[in-house]
């Protein structure tokens, strides 16, 4: 074994979820910078770092130096002071100011900086704003090092260390010592399998309560990823034993002590809830029989007349199916309107909003996500907001309204309620007060939520609750392949994958995955622009089933933000670069910046002084500092199931047997009703036609149809 000292002059590569890192070392004795390889995520540019290890030999790479160990110090030259602080390390602080601040302190600037740091204001163009900044973030990068130092030490990747002192602060060593299980609870992005790692490491019992309760909880996490809002019984201890390496009795015990302290709850004798989704899917049902039993009607009086107006005034003639659409709407305090795409669900329900308004009463629109709402919005002509915002989301207390600070409003329409999950309907309707009139519309046949539920095909399978199938494809919408192919696939036939040059659905073979995203990059960076005079950034999407693989999003992000980004403003965090100019998504509810799962936005601000960027959503301009970049992803291209609620000027989507767990008409379906102008389809014509005749969606665990039914046995108890 050899060792190796230098400074760190480039980190070339860091991938902070698997610690590993490509880093380039100024050694004395050596005329080039060293390539040195291994786990050494939180290495920072600048420092000093002692590198145990051995040389390799790449074939690409050629000759590097491959860490077994390694111990990093600050800087001590005034060179590798200025190259650490300005590297970004420390909000407040990028090239220039690291520059100035090192010119007045020279050699004793770390310790300036460590033990006075109020002596900043001494340097030129630092303001009293600033050295505060500087100051708490100096702070927390020496507790983040020391969180990260310490899961180190029990061979756990540093890449969580940011989080976990987001979340415990100072206390952070502590808490994890007490008790590993709660990051699992606490900190986003670290699940069971991370706090089980670090658990043993510090020589926590195999059959700990701790250790057996945290299993239970991260199996039954594991099924509502899974869309299921309970585990049956007999799964969840059978899963929770075999992951812990448990007997199934202790299990058992383990989950019949929760179930005791209601910590778990027990449904029909072998149904386990976690308590969110029992009382969220209880109380779904309590409030929507309120609404429905309610004796305060919406009446609307001389719906004909009324009705002849608007198409009148409107220049607009409905069939009979919309006009029977709008009556069962107006005469229901509780019902459903669906169809697929080009039926009239649009124009419908903004005859209802019409009839509603003429008739005196206020109507609140509302979608699950910002494009949805906008859409709508447009759609009305009136202001429709996300649920979110309508609910005065007010973190961390929860939503401003609820129960005791209802709704003001007489009907409540709700658009793209496929989407709805059982947690967010239940936190809606306790804010909709029981004279409330409420409509769901949706697109039955597209992807389930991707939260636990499945509440629009619930309520509609009940039976209980007036239901308005639009079927009739109407004449400007036959024009369109994309809307005949898409009901066609809906109705398991192969769509017309002919193509032609007036036609707006393409199909493109290919069965290489390297030729697919070839074709995909000059389709997105020439072909569909050139044709169709458009911004490939903000008007093509492509849309992938999965996000791992060769026709992956990850891997596609990276090849288009190649292609369609040249900026060289950046941020990284870790293995992700986020360029000016960028399209993002944000992955996580931020209730505090009001920007939620699945919103799209673009990098509009750069600062690397301040290590912040700014996104632009749709106008709403939000700030992130670099510890929050994890809630974002490069978003050129999504999956299909976070395409839901948006509508594309252009999709491109590759579809192969690569994607075959994905494979299933209702992705298909999905994926072409998003594009508005035109949809390539790049991939195999046999993927095609597996996805079409695959319509076994897996069924997911909810009681919600029953209890709208009744039939809730621990609810009638309860009540």
């Amino acid at each position: 074994m050899e060792k190796l000292r230098g400074v760190v002059e480039r980190v070339t590569y860091a991938n902070e979820e698997k610690g590993y890192s490509v880093l380039k070392i100024k050694c004395k004795g050596y005329s080039d910078l060293v390539a040195v390889v291994g786990n050494m995520a939180s290495v920072n540019i600048g420092t000093v770092v002692t590198v145990t290890g051995e040389w390799t030999h790449n074939p690409k790479y050629g000759r590097q130096f491959e860490a077994g160990s390694w111990e990093e110090s600050v800087p001590a030259s005034v060179y590798g002071i200025e190259k650490y602080l300005g590297s970004g390390l420390i909000k407040g602080i990028g090239p220039k100011f690291a520059k100035l601040i090192v010119n007045r302190f020279a050699e004793h600037t770390i310790e300036i900086i460590d033990a006075s740091p109020d002596r900043l204001i001494e340097v030129e163009k630092i303001g009293h704003k600033r050295v505060a900044m500087i100051k708490k973030a100096w702070g927390e990068q020496k507790e983040i090092k020391n969180v990260m130092l310490f899961l180190q030490e029990h061979g756990v990747s540093t890449a969580f260390g940011h989080r976990i002192y987001k979340a415990y602060g100072d206390a952070s060593i502590e808490t994890i010592r007490q008790n590993p299980y709660r990051l699992a609870d606490d900190v986003w992005g670290i699940g069971f399998k991370t706090a089980d790692a670090i658990a043993e490491k510090l020589g926590m019992e195999k059959e700990s309560f701790d250790r057996c309760r945290s299993g239970l909880f991260y199996v039954l996490g594991q099924f509502s990823n899974d869309g299921h809002c309970y585990a049956p019984f007999s799964d969840l201890i059978q899963k929770s034993a075999e992951i812990l390496g448990v007997d199934e009795a202790k299990m058992t015990t383990t989950a019949e002590h929760l179930i005791r302290e209601n910590e778990l709850i027990r449904e029909q004798a072998d149904k386990i809830y976690l308590p969110p989704f029992f009382y969220a899917e209880s109380g779904t049902a309590r409030r929507v029989r309120a609404i429905m039993e309610d004796a305060n009607r919406n009446t609307v009086a001389d719906i004909d007349v009324v009705l002849e107006r608007i198409q009148s005034d409107q220049g607009i003639t409905y069939d009979e199916v919309q006009i029977n659409a709008v009556k069962v709407a107006a005469a229901s305090k509780f019902s459903v309107m669906t169809g697929g795409p080009g039926t009239g669900k649009t124009t419908t329900t903004k005859a209802v909003i019409d009839l509603f308004r003429q008739a005196g009463k206020t109507v609140l629109l509302a979608a699950p996500t910002g494009r949805a709402a906008k859409r709508m919005s447009e759609a009305a002509g009136m202001e429709a907001k996300t649920i979110h915002r309508l609910l005065e989301s007010k973190p961390p207390e929860g939503f401003g309204k609820n129960a005791d600070n209802p709704l003001e409003g007489d009907v409540l329409i709700l658009d793209e309620a496929s989407m709805i999950d059982i947690l967010l309907m239940y936190n809606l309707l306790k804010a909709a007060p029981d004279h409330m009139t409420v409509l769901l519309v949706g697109d039955i046949d597209q992807l389930p939520p991707v939260g636990a539920g499945n509440v629009l095909r619930d309520v509609i399978d009940s039976g209980v609750i007036p239901v308005v199938r639009l079927t009739r494809i109407f004449r400007q919408a036959l024009g369109s392949r994309i809307i005949t192919n898409a009901h066609k696939i809906n109705k398991g036939k192969m769509p017309d994958l002919s193509g032609g040059k007036n036609s707006d659905f393409f199909f493109i073979a290919r069965d290489n995955p390297q030729e697919i995203v070839g074709e995909i990059v000059e389709l997105c960076s020439k072909r569909l622009p050139n044709y169709y005079g458009i911004n490939p950034v903000t008007d093509i999407q492509v849309l992938s089933p999965m996000r791992r693989g060769e026709t992956g999003t990850d891997h596609l992000n990276r090849v288009l933000q190649e292609a369609l980004n040249k900026n060289t403003l950046s941020l990284r965090r870790g293995a992700v670069e986020y360029r000016l100019g960028d399209k993002v998504m944000q992955v996580k509810n931020n209730y505090q910046k009001e920007v939620y799962n699945g919103d799209i936005g673009e990098i509009c601000g750069v600062s690397a002084e301040d290590k912040t960027l700014t996104v632009n959503f749709d106008g709403n301009r939000i700030e992130y500092e670099s510890l929050e970049l994890d809630e974002l992803v490069l978003s050129y291209a999504i999956t299909t199931h976070k395409s839901q609620g948006g509508e594309f000027p252009i999709v491109v989507m590759p579809f192969t047997f690569s994607h075959y767990m994905m494979l299933q008409r209702n992705l298909l379906y999905t994926g072409v009703t998003r594009a508005k102008k035109a949809f390539v389809l790049i991939g195999e014509t046999r993927a095609v036609a597996y996805a079409v005749g695959n319509n076994q969606s897996v069924r997911r665990n909810t009681l919600l149809c029953d209890r709208l039914r009744g039939l809730s046995i621990t609810e009638q108890k309860a009540l």
